[in-house]
């Protein structure tokens, strides 16, 4: 296996420089936002060179592309591999175009090296996944999942008055030479590269991460209510403050969940107080809490818990208090079968390794709903990413990329006898 299937480094590298023109930041990251004109210039690209290369071009209702590479028995479900290319608006050139073009080259290295495969295997690049510009993040891949639009997708709109269907109409109406095709579909398996958006591999010196799987996130929305107040002549004994109670809450919590459990996130993101006046004492404080644990059970505790310590705080405070769950999405855990061939290509060609969890939502979440999925990660400097300044090192992409084409030719051959 270490000696064959090499895949074109430089091509790769030149891949991402290409993309990362699309949209480019004066700082050097990536604004490309999702069904935008910087999104379907990335797209047409993608296309553009699959087509050169003799992949078929097909895109599903969602925007979803794909480029498909016909195998021995294309009667079989195909290998997708792929991820996306929508940014944040200050975001990274790597995050999401790295695993597309990871996929592209691995297509490209296939066809070089006249590789037949078992079946097909199909490059995706997902619509929305950051889902910065509309929401729901994930939209394209939760669509595929499930066979069918959220309720109520077509009002959505972004921050320009732009609406979700007026763009996803123009995107698909962009790419005329890419055939049609239905919503979803059977696939044999799902891989997906990309950076880890964390610390941890950096840090253990790890060149790739091998994902067991993707922690699971709830959002709460907690609510205090007091009483108003004059700033300047209400004394301590008769405050009914809000913003007190609001704030001994997150000391608490800040205190409490994340240095109990390693594995436990929580973060505190926005925070509204009313009536917001410099000299009045808040009469109400809603604040976010956002939850993620890989353990569904241990999100129910940690949530039981935040409840119970937030009714006895503002109860404690002379104030009045609710939380409302507004988003739930369960943990996912990868194929074990998808997740052993990833550290077993990474070890033989004696790549550093290390099993994890992600910590950040991919399309993969929703892919391994349906069948067989895995991911692999390569780090990023610093963590940082959702960055400008994001950067994965070449020896690092190459890496990656070329453990996504060995898994790729492993997972092909091992699911279409499954």
């Amino acid at each position: 296996m270490t000696g064959g299937s090499a895949i074109d480094g430089r091509r790769l590298l030149a891949r991402l420089d290409a993309f990362a023109a699309i949209g480019a930041t004066p700082a050097g990251g990536v604004n490309r936002p999702a069904l935008s004109a910087e999104d379907r210039a990335a797209r047409a690209l993608l296309a553009s060179l699959g087509a050169a290369r003799g992949f078929s071009i097909s895109q599903d209702a969602a925007a979803n592309l794909f480029l498909r590479r016909p195998g021995a028995d294309n009667g079989r479900p195909p290998l997708l591999i792929g991820s996306h290319l929508d940014s944040q608006p200050t975001g990274g050139r790597f995050d999401g175009a790295l695993g597309t073009l990871a996929a592209l080259e691995v297509l490209e290295t296939l066809e070089d090296q006249n590789i037949v495969t078992a079946g097909p295997v199909e490059l995706v690049a997902w619509t929305n996944e950051e889902g910065s510009r509309f929401s729901p993040g994930a939209f394209g891949s939760q669509v595929y999942a499930t066979g069918a639009f959220p309720w109520g997708w077509q009002d959505t709109v972004d921050n320009n008055g732009g609406r979700l269907a007026d763009e996803l109409a123009a995107t698909l109406a962009a790419l005329p030479q890419a055939a049609e095709r239905p919503l979803g579909g059977s696939f044999s398996g799902y891989l997906e590269l990309h950076i880890e958006q964390g610390p941890l591999l950096e840090r253990e010196g790890a060149l790739i991460g091998v994902v067991e799987g993707i922690q699971g996130t709830r959002w709460l929305e907690v609510s205090i209510e007091g009483q108003v107040a004059h700033a300047g002549t209400t004394p301590l004994a008769d405050r009914h403050d809000a913003m007190a109670v609001a704030a001994t809450i997150i000391a608490r919590l800040q205190a409490t969940v994340m240095p109990a459990d390693a594995n436990a996130r929580l973060t505190v993101g926005r925070l509204t107080l009313t009536p917001g006046a410099i000299n009045v004492i808040p009469g109400e404080v809603v604040f976010s809490i956002d939850l993620r644990h890989p353990s569904g059970p241990e999100i129910d505790r940690l949530e039981a818990e935040i409840i119970r310590l937030v009714s006895e705080t503002a109860e404690g405070g002379g104030c009045h208090a609710s939380v409302r769950r507004s988003m739930d999405v369960a943990p996912a855990r990868f194929d074990k079968r998808l997740i052993g061939i990833v550290e077993d290509m990474a070890k033989r060609r004696s790549f550093s390794c290390q099993r994890m969890f992600s910590g950040a939502f991919h399309d993969a979440l929703f892919m391994a709903r349906l069948g067989p999925a895995a991911m692999i990660f390569v780090p990023c400097r610093g963590g940082l990413s959702h960055n400008e300044a994001e950067y994965v090192e070449p020896h690092q992409v190459i890496a990656g990329a070329q453990v996504l084409c060995d898994a790729t030719l492993e997972a092909v051959a091992a699911l279409a006898v499954a």
